[in-house]
């Protein structure tokens, strides 16, 4: 990758908060994770000291695959940035269930009570049966997504500018003005807008509107694919790219054995009724894309063991050679991952204190990357 193209900050860190029961592969292998609040406050805690800058709060409105117990993302988002002091806090939304300006509200406020730390992920959807339940129309899959624009337009609409007026497909403002506004800090005018999908429409979607593209578990080929087509429908439109976001699961061990070891446990007891029902589920999704490049539409049984395809992406080893693999995403693109553990509480603590310190020497040794103190580093031949 061209040195124009990399980064000069460092690479981030999220974690997927574990507000869904199961964890995050679907397997009934033990999991010292805990969906509760008690376990999860304590776990945003731990993140924020050992190097994680976000965590992103899932959400399922019904009990499905797995996850039969979860809690609601926006209210467990607030509640996870009012027990931090420096983490963002991302709370997963559906357009189609939510209103942008309902949304917008909150959001204001909840970017007040946390001094600018709130953000969100603006989730097309999936689950059809969630929808249906609900009473609520199921739109088809480049629907989705236009509806998924539309609302990240109004939102953005709203938090910025004195008086919105919006004469939508799907929303319609009309003389709409939200006070306060949410804070307009240095890092940005109004919260971190996210997005994910790994189709064509949600690669354009996201060069179109979105201020970060969150994909699916991916290897070197599939991240330089996505980047191509996302950094190209930005082009189009004058935009400047958005950031990309990178989904893995992380098993780093002792010994690259080890965690070998793990992960064959993992998939050995995987819950087939769960992951059949889930693939069957999301899949139909995507099979709806004119150029099948959906979600899920080639992930294998062991991909879906842990449901956003995380091994795919390889953070599984040592910690040398998991700083190794993430320091090569960061130089296709990649400016942040999303990580899953299976025991999360000691397994965070393991990253911060093992693998993240490798990654920052690395990174030092780039071209032009800023370390964590400020400064540039130097530019090696």
């Amino acid at each position: 990758m061209p040195a124009e193209n990399l980064s000069a900050d460092p690479v981030r860190f999220a974690y997927w908060v574990p507000n869904v029961s199961g964890g995050l592969v679907t397997s009934t292998i033990e999991q010292r994770t805990d969906w509760g609040y008690d376990y999860n406050r304590e776990l945003a805690v731990l993140a924020e000291n050992n190097g994680f800058d976000y965590a992103l709060s899932q959400v399922r409105y019904m009990a499905s695959y797995g996850a039969e117990f979860q809690h609601e993302s926006t209210s467990f988002s607030l509640a996870l940035l009012l027990a931090t002091q420096r983490l963002k806090v991302i709370a997963a939304v559906h357009p189609g269930l939510w209103h942008p300006g309902v949304l917008a509200k909150l959001g204001a406020t909840a970017d007040h009570l946390s001094n600018g730390r709130f953000a969100v992920n603006v989730v097309s959807g999936w689950f059809k049966g969630e929808f249906t339940a609900l009473g609520e129309p199921w739109l088809e899959h480049d629907e989705r997504y236009r509806r998924s624009e539309e609302f990240i337009r109004a939102l953005r609409q709203i938090w910025t500018e004195d008086h919105t007026e919006l004469a939508g497909d799907f929303y319609r403002l009309r003389d709409f003005s939200l006070k306060p506004k949410p804070l307009n800090t240095p890092e940005r005018p109004h919260p971190e807008i996210f997005q994910g999908g790994n189709s064509s429409a949600a690669r354009a979607m996201a060069g179109r509107v979105s201020d970060w593209y969150f994909s699916n578990g991916k290897d070197f080929d599939g991240v330089v694919e996505q980047l191509v087509d996302v950094r190209a429908s930005a082009a189009q439109v004058g935009r400047r790219a958005p950031k990309f976001g990178l989904n893995g699961f992380l098993i780093a061990r002792d010994t690259e054995a080890e965690a070998r070891e793990t992960l064959r446990e993992i998939v050995a007891h995987a819950d087939h009724e769960a992951v059949e029902g889930f693939g069957a589920a999301v899949k139909q999704a995507g099979q709806s894309t004119g150029d099948g490049k959906g979600m899920w539409q080639d992930s294998s049984f062991e991909d879906l063991v842990q449901y956003n395809d995380g091994f795919r992406t390889g953070l599984i080893g040592t910690p040398e050679q998991i700083a190794e693999r993430i320091v090569a995403y960061k130089r296709l693109g990649v400016d942040l991952l999303l990580l899953g553990f299976l025991h999360y509480h000691e397994e965070v603590e393991y990253f911060g204190r093992r693998v993240l310190p490798l990654v920052r020497e690395l990174e030092a040794q780039l071209p032009g990357t800023r370390t964590e103190s400020g400064p540039v580093a130097p530019v090696h031949a």
